[in-house]
């Protein structure tokens, strides 16, 4: 499926080209040091490299032999990481003993070191864990098969128009680690012979720099972090290799998209997706934005509010929430809607931005979006705690008082924040996405907060929760509870 091909074919760019016939080898060589570590077919390993070519070759190698492999981020801390072995019981881990390469760089020269563990064979039939973002809480264990993969990958080459082809070029600024990065970028690429590209400086000159390194037509896969980091260039080159980007994760606001677009004059497509389904629903033109068209093989239905996707079993291992897969369908725990006349799809947050402030309902992706888009506002996360919180990066020369007062001008009283609270760098996920878990936000933001405007004092709760996650009650209060309200 992914290393067939002619022998001469440019399959990875990172320092220099790698040809698939020097793939096929590199694999090789570490499919022998991974078994003489002890693994084999129906064993697991545990994956904590950086994106590099020993990431990839350390994936395929493991593949080959028929084991099960676990992808742990390398910016997690040991603690961290120490922790998910214990939850996913590998028999072999493969980090790094020596690492070249700064904080900006996209790809980094690595030493490994395998090592054995005390663990188990792989007790189901997975190809593959991964772990949730982790951007509102901690991280579910996700598991994939090797038909599953197989499938998504299918699923881009059946999308077709805006999807890179064979010769042409994937600069990918996703992490390989999660699900964009991994299949829509690697496993995708290797498939349909396109090379796939990872910038050595992950800086906007970077990305601009890699993307004019040659001539074959060139999509960007990134997240909306990265459409801000080049918006920002003021005269950027011409590139007529350049024909678009495609975009995963969060939501991107209208006036993002429409300065890249005008920026760079390409298209920016979007795509919804899922850890535990992949790509979900694209419009790689941006024709029918903010709608998207279900990817083929895929239904997907709307059920009091809330997208529902076809997924013949739980992607889920260990102790998980039972609602959230049933009988062949997938709660992606998404607010959204489907047109009955064209089947396409409209995501309108998180379910768990929903929330009423005295019996008035409020959203709070169009309060944090509001927010976001005032002068002076580098980023902003907004959160519920028993009242609306807001958490910004300001640009220099703007104040908090300012804000408020835009604010007010663009917000009923009623959905402004009651707290704003400055902070220096808002956390983000490995895969960018802004983190809106209230503790490390609370971490981020230096005392005292500062007071917003005042709004009715009044109590405030969940909209359309009771006290069992995912049932419905539009009159029954609800526990206050963290949300990543925005994809």
């Amino acid at each position: 499926m992914l290393l067939s091909g002619p022998a001469d074919q440019v399959a990875l760019v990172f320092e220099a080209p790698v040809t698939r016939a020097e793939l096929r080898r590199m694999i090789a060589a570490k499919q022998s040091v991974l078994a003489a570590a002890g693994l084999g077919p129906g064993g697991s390993v545990a994956l904590c490299l950086a994106p590099s070519l020993a990431f990839v070759t350390n994936l395929l190698a493991a593949w080959r032999l028929g084991a099960r492999a676990a992808l742990l981020d390398h910016r997690l801390t040991a603690f961290e990481v120490d922790n998910a072995l214990q939850r996913l019981a590998p028999q072999v881990v493969v980090s790094a003993k020596h690492v070249t390469g700064g904080p900006l760089r996209g790809f980094v020269e690595i030493e490994e070191r395998v090592a054995t563990y005390p663990g188990r064979p792989a007790d189901t039939a997975h190809a593959l864990i991964q772990l949730s973002s982790g951007s509102t809480g901690p991280s579910k264990v996700i598991a994939r098969t090797a038909a599953n993969l197989v499938e998504e990958i299918e699923r881009y080459v059946k999308i077709g128009a805006g999807v890179p082809q064979a010769g042409e070029r994937i600069v990918s600024l996703a992490s390989m680690v999660h699900v964009l990065g991994l299949v829509g970028g690697l496993l995708y690429g290797l498939h349909a012979g396109a090379q796939l590209v990872v910038p050595a400086r992950m800086t906007a000159d970077g990305i601009l720099s890699t993307v004019a390194a040659g001539p074959e037509p060139t999509t960007l896969l990134g997240v909306p972090f990265h459409i801000e980091l080049l918006s920002s260039v003021q005269a950027p080159p011409s590139l007529p290799q350049l024909t678009g980007m495609t975009t995963g994760g969060e939501l991107v606001r209208a006036e993002v998209y429409s300065g890249f677009v005008d920026r760079y004059g390409i298209r920016l497509g979007n795509m919804y997706g899922m850890t535990e389904v992949g790509v979900i629903a694209t419009d790689l033109f941006g024709e029918h934005r903010p709608s998207l068209t279900p990817a083929p093989g895929l239904t997907v239905r709307e059920e009091a509010g809330e997208l529902l996707v076809s997924l013949p079993a739980s992607p889920y291992l260990g102790l998980v929430d039972p609602a959230r897969w049933a009988d062949g369908w997938l709660h992606t725990k998404d607010a959204g809607s489907v047109d009955e006349a064209t089947g396409r799809v409209r995501i309108h947050g998180r379910r768990d931005s929903q929330v009423s402030v005295g019996g008035l309902k409020v959203d709070l992706t169009e309060v944090e979006h509001t927010l976001a888009a005032l002068p002076g506002v580098a980023g902003a996360v907004v959160t519920f705690d028993k009242a609306i919180e807001a958490y910004v990066m300001l640009r220099d020369g703007h104040t908090a008082a300012q804000l408020q007062d835009r604010l007010a001008e663009r917000l009923a009283g009623f959905k402004r924040p009651r707290v704003l609270k400055v902070v220096e760098q808002l956390p983000r996920t490995a895969t960018g996405k802004l983190v809106r878990d209230r503790a490390a936000l609370l971490a981020a933001a230096p005392a005292p907060a500062t007071p917003a405007a005042p709004q009715v004092a009044i109590p405030a709760q969940r909209a359309g929760q009771d006290v069992t996650d995912g049932a419905t009650d539009p009159v029954a209060p609800a526990p206050v509870k963290e949300g990543n309200h925005s994809r």
